[in-house]
């Protein structure tokens, strides 16, 4: 009986209990099976009932997290390097004119990882900090950060099946540039996270490298938009959304996050313009998709 619920098919019923008949060939079936009380005729073969167990659905097939395609992500974010590591050196410069210590500046930039929201932090900073001010930091770091929620779970079902290591990988260097790079490259049907791991690490690294000598220099650049190097970013998004364009329909969501967050700007002081745009293109996609 063993050897058959492996084999997938139930061990046949006695003889008196077939209860399935059918013509076969002698060359299917060697013996001759008489069945007096069955329901078949004598001289007909038997064939034992056989139940298919249903095979155990298996496991989603874990994507492509290669060293390849690391690499690959890594060239994909050369072109945003410049500018990132522009705006760390300033970060740095401006850590240093708040006081804070080296150790700390570095530390900073390792565990956060996003300029606008250092930045931010760094216009409120307080020496010593009160529960207030943690408080006041802690909003408006999580505002300038909340467009990481619709990222990670943009990105979420090309990541099904993934190691929760290789998960806490990827979120930890999510940034805009390498979310947008990884999108690309999934809408033209790759499937290897390792692209968006790559692309991250590559900008972690040129923005630690960046933030120690802007530091020790205390103002290498301190106004990045004196010599239009803040335009480097905003070019690079644009050229990188080019290839996903796919008509009229689908972009309706770009034109209304980016309308409602420029009106937001210029009305609601503060970042509350990136919740407000990022909130009002979701809702337009979501309402474009059900239409």
């Amino acid at each position: 009986m063993g050897a058959a619920l492996i084999r997938g098919v139930a061990p046949a019923r006695p003889i008196r209990q077939a209860i399935a008949c059918k013509h076969l060939n002698e060359e299917h079936l060697p013996r001759r099976i008489l069945a007096a009380n069955n329901t078949c005729r004598k001289d007909r073969w038997i064939v034992p009932e056989t139940r298919i167990v249903p095979h155990i659905m298996s496991r989603p097939t874990r994507p492509a997290f290669t060293l390849a395609g690391a690499r690959l992500g890594a060239r994909l974010a050369l072109p945003l390097l410049p500018g990132a590591m522009v705006f760390a050196s300033a970060f740095g410069a401006a850590a240093a004119q708040k006081g804070l210590e080296l150790w700390q500046t570095m530390a900073f930039s390792a565990t956060v990882f996003a300029g606008a929201s250092q930045m931010v932090a760094l216009e409120v900073w307080q020496d010593p900090w009160t529960l207030t001010g943690l408080l006041v930091v802690t909003v408006l770091v999580a505002t300038v950060n909340a467009r990481m929620i619709l990222m990670g779970a943009a990105i979420q079902p090309y990541m099904v099946g993934a190691s929760r290591g290789q998960v806490a990988a990827v979120t930890f260097v999510l940034a805009d540039a390498n979310w947008l790079i990884g999108m690309r490259y999934h809408g033209e049907g790759g499937r290897d996270i390792g692209v968006v791991l790559g692309a991250g690490i590559a900008l972690w690294c040129g923005w630690l490298a960046a933030t120690l000598p802007g530091y020790l220099a205390g103002a290498v650049v301190p106004d990045p938009e004196r010599f239009g190097l803040d335009l480097v970013m905003p070019i690079f998004f644009a050229a990188m959304l080019v290839p996903m364009w796919k008509g009229f329909r689908p972009a309706i969501p770009w034109a209304v996050a980016g309308g409602a967050a420029l009106i937001a700007q210029a009305l609601i002081p503060g970042y509350a313009f990136i919740i407000i745009g990022a909130l009002a293109g979701a809702i337009a996609g979501a309402m474009i998709d059900d239409a």
